[in-house]
């Protein structure tokens, strides 16, 4: 029995090592094939992000924004650089976007493009509530790259970014991250807030303002405008106005100078008169004649016979959404159009009521009085 025994051990332990080996090959083979793998989808993601930024920068632009000083000593006019931004080749036309804030105050202003030619660019139209304006050049048309709009209804947090512009005036940089938030609000120039707006840690510096903010298709899904940072640096919050918004005030300024929207035909009380006046909602001061609300039977506020104040209707919601001051109900106007109609919920002798009213095309500031492009 003995002699049978122990060519059976022997062949069970060369079997039970063979498949030890058979498993040290395995994991040793594992990890490599693993760690090629990792390395390829990484070189393919890489070459991925090249190829993008190679499509993309030829409709990022540079631009210099100048102002003209008069000489106190010798009173000749200079030509000083004013500021730096980036823009972005909307079409073959010649149209340049960029933000407000990157040619406001300027005199005039360059545009350089991807193949460093620079050409003088005139102001199309400007909306200081929206940070953004339009300026034109006289370029070839094979000169210009125009950007392609992408989706924005569908973007998600996570969602991988690209920002593409010249900060500090060098060269195309690219920098890279995720959609951080989205349906964030700003301050604009003239304090109307900007809604909808998209948050990301891709980093954007001085000079990235105006610049594209892309997808992973390549696809303009925001333009970059603004950074919250205590040192006015790169501190990991940046800010860009969505593409849907971007694409039809870019329409507007490119018609019409300007935003046209619908407009109420009335002038409301600043929010320092609202609140002073103990007023929770949008104030109406005047009521223009042969506007919307003229024909809606609106009351404007004044005074009677003996010098009382007596206010005027006070909008409190547009369509059922709440309207707490003039800016509420800017931003509440801003989807309609001409010719639309909206239920307006007002206040009037302490009785609520509500207003069917045809909205009219009128200029932007003339929903606020005193409110004007600076």
């Amino acid at each position: 029995m003995r002699r049978g025994f122990f060519p059976g051990l022997a062949f069970v332990i060369v079997a039970v090592s063979a498949f030890a080996a058979g498993i040290s090959l395995r994991s040793a083979v594992a990890p490599a094939n693993a760690d090629r793998d990792f390395q390829r989808s990484l070189r393919d993601f890489e070459q991925a992000t090249v190829d993008l930024f190679r499509r993309a920068s030829p409709s990022v632009a540079y631009i210099t924004s100048v102002a003209v000083r008069r000489s106190v000593f010798s009173m000749n006019t200079q030509r000083i650089a004013r500021g730096s931004g980036s823009g972005i080749v909307w079409d073959r036309e010649g149209h340049v976007v960029t933000n407000y804030h990157v040619i406001e105050g300027a005199n005039a202003a360059h545009v350089t493009l991807s193949d460093q030619t620079v050409w003088d660019a005139e102001l199309v139209g400007a909306a200081p509530e929206k940070d953004l304006a339009v300026l034109k050049i006289k370029a070839p048309r094979e000169k210009l790259h125009p950007t392609t709009l992408g989706e924005t209804d569908d973007l998600e947090v996570g969602q991988y970014v690209l920002a593409i512009g010249n900060p500090f005036g060098l060269d195309h940089t690219l920098t890279t991250g995720v959609i951080s938030a989205l349906g964030r609000e700003i301050d604009s120039r003239t304090s109307i807030p900007i809604r909808d707006v998209i948050q990301t840690d891709a980093a954007i510096n001085p000079g990235n303002s105006g610049g594209p903010l892309l997808d992973s298709r390549g696809e303009l899904v925001g333009v970059n405008t603004a950074i919250v940072s205590p040192s006015g640096a790169y501190a990991g919050i940046g800010f860009a106005i969505p593409a849907h918004t971007v694409a039809w005030v870019v329409n507007d300024l490119i018609r019409y100078g300007r935003v046209v929207r619908p407009s109420l035909g009335v002038e409301l009380a600043s929010g320092q008169i609202a609140r002073r006046l103990g007023v929770d909602g949008a104030l109406v001061l005047n009521v223009i004649p042969g506007g919307a609300a003229d024909e809606a039977g609106l009351r404007p506020t004044k005074r009677n016979r003996d010098g009382r104040l007596v206010l005027g209707d006070i909008i409190t919601a547009v369509n059922g959404e709440r309207v707490r001051s003039s800016n509420d109900l800017f931003l509440a106007l801003e989807p309609h159009r001409e010719g639309g109609s909206v239920t307006l919920d007002i206040e009037r002798d302490r009785r609520r009521r509500q207003v069917a009213i045809k909205l009219k095309a009128h200029a932007e500031n003339s929903l606020h009085k005193g409110r004007r492009h600076r």
